[in-house]
């Protein structure tokens, strides 16, 4: 009887120490996928005023092109799988 006490009291603990972080690791990652997304639009932003102001084959567009693929990068392969099942429907 003791045994089985202390396996539940051991499943509880456990249980109790390991839940709590559970949704806040969804929440920490919800709120990092809103930042990266931000970043994202705002590097395309400044790309596409950098093409309105000096042209598609500009210094300054390049320069943004390159800062809008970092950013892509630093935000993982979530962004780019999104984008590319967008561009291959509206392809198709």
């Amino acid at each position: 009887m003791t045994r089985m006490i202390r396996i539940l009291c051991l499943a509880l603990l456990t249980i109790g120490l390991v839940g709590p972080s559970l949704p806040a690791r969804a929440d920490d990652r919800d709120e990092k996928h809103e930042k990266c997304e931000k970043r994202i639009h705002q590097a395309e932003d400044k790309l596409r005023d950098a093409v309105n102001r000096h042209g598609e084959e500009s210094r300054q567009a390049r320069k943004r092109r390159e800062e809008l693929e970092e950013a892509k990068r630093r935000c993982g392969d979530h962004h780019d799988m999104d984008h590319h099942d967008d561009h291959d429907h509206e392809q198709h």
